[in-house]
């Protein structure tokens, strides 16, 4: 009868290893959607983030053709990474708009010169408002705006190169 109690520690290690390798090997999906997804921007006016590109502000999303709004940070890795697919959108003819997030010009200057500027407008958000305010929980994000200011789709991370018919798709979608 005792022989079962020295085996119990034994026993309660294997089963929270088993839980903890469960978590390892498929980890839960904590990606967090905005919650704003078909409801129209929220109302801002962000200053300039670099002098030669105008600030941005919801009136710009209201012209008629659908945008992308990309929140990024010069700090951000996976930022440099999707750079050249930005740049690539750029070229196909995409108006692309940004939100530094908690930025100084000088370090977004020096990111954009590195990496390229594929932005329209450029807005600064230094304490992350509008980033909240879009439902956002990190950089980089994209999203789609319809002509008149409705988020139609949220891209979490970067966009990647294999992603860019999908992004060109969503935005067919969204005229």
């Amino acid at each position: 009868m005792k022989h079962w109690a020295i085996w119990l520690p034994l026993a309660l290690f294997g089963l929270l290893f088993a839980v903890f390798a469960s978590g390892l090997i498929a980890p839960g999906d904590r990606t967090i959607a905005s919650q704003m997804i078909g409801k129209p921007l929220p109302d801002f006016d962000l200053p300039q983030a670099v002098p030669d590109r105008p600030a941005l502000a919801r009136a710009d999303f209201t012209g008629g053709k659908p945008k992308l709004l990309n929140v990024f940070a010069s700090w951000c890795v996976p930022c440099i990474a999707e750079a050249p697919v930005l740049a690539q959108l750029a070229r196909a003819g995409v108006e692309i708009d940004g939100v530094a997030i908690r930025d100084r010009t000088p370090d977004v200057q020096q990111f954009l010169a590195r990496h390229g500027n594929p932005y329209t407008r450029i807005g600064r958000d230094d304490v992350s408002k509008i980033q909240f305010d879009l439902g956002s929980s990190g950089v980089p994000e994209t999203f789609v705006i319809n002509g008149k200011g409705i988020i139609t789709y949220q891209h979490i991370g970067e966009i990647r190169a294999d992603q860019v018919p999908m992004i060109l798709q969503k935005l067919k979608e969204a005229q």
